[in-house]
């Protein structure tokens, strides 16, 4: 969808507010409507992406947090979690469909043989490394209509809203 079509969408609706409730200002609604929308048509482009490496979007998600840590390096179950903001339940069934693909192991942790600890296997990095540039082809395809400025303006104005 268009971004002109999006923002003609949200007007109308604040429009249409407008003249059913004219005792308040519905403005905001076009804000975070054209926020909502450009998130999931980026949400769908990189999900889409995943999709041709055979991941869904959980799946990616925990492969690309392991490679951001580096070659060789380790998280356990809560830390990787964690860096996802999920929960601990949440990561065991990604990790199960990852660990059957070959993609990560579970490593007893030498610290705490009661805990684990989680890594990429050579062929979980060698993916990932090829994922990467395909997921910034991807993002940049999705905001290749902002100039430099335009783009740090945008994460300075998102900033705000935290």
């Amino acid at each position: 969808m268009s971004q002109a079509k999006n923002a003609k969408n949200t007007d109308e609706i604040v429009a249409q507010w407008k003249i059913e409730r004219p005792d308040i200002d519905a403005s905001p609604m076009a804000v975070c409507g054209d926020i909502w929308r450009a998130s999931d048509r980026i949400k769908q482009a990189v999900a889409d992406n995943a999709k041709k490496f055979d991941l869904d979007y959980p799946q990616f998600d925990v492969i690309m947090t392991l490679r951001r840590q580096g070659k060789g390096k380790t998280l356990s179950p809560s830390l990787l979690a964690k860096e996802m903001m999920l929960s601990t339940s949440a990561m065991t069934n990604r990790l199960d469909r990852l660990e059957k693909r070959g993609l990560i192991e579970r490593i007893v942790d030498p610290n705490d043989r009661r805990g684990l600890r989680i890594a990429l296997t050579d062929a979980g990095f060698d993916l990932v490394d090829t994922l990467v540039v395909s997921h910034v082809e991807t993002e940049e395809r999705m905001i290749e209509n902002l100039n430099p400025e335009e783009r740090a303006e945008l994460r300075r104005l998102l900033a705000k809203l935290s």
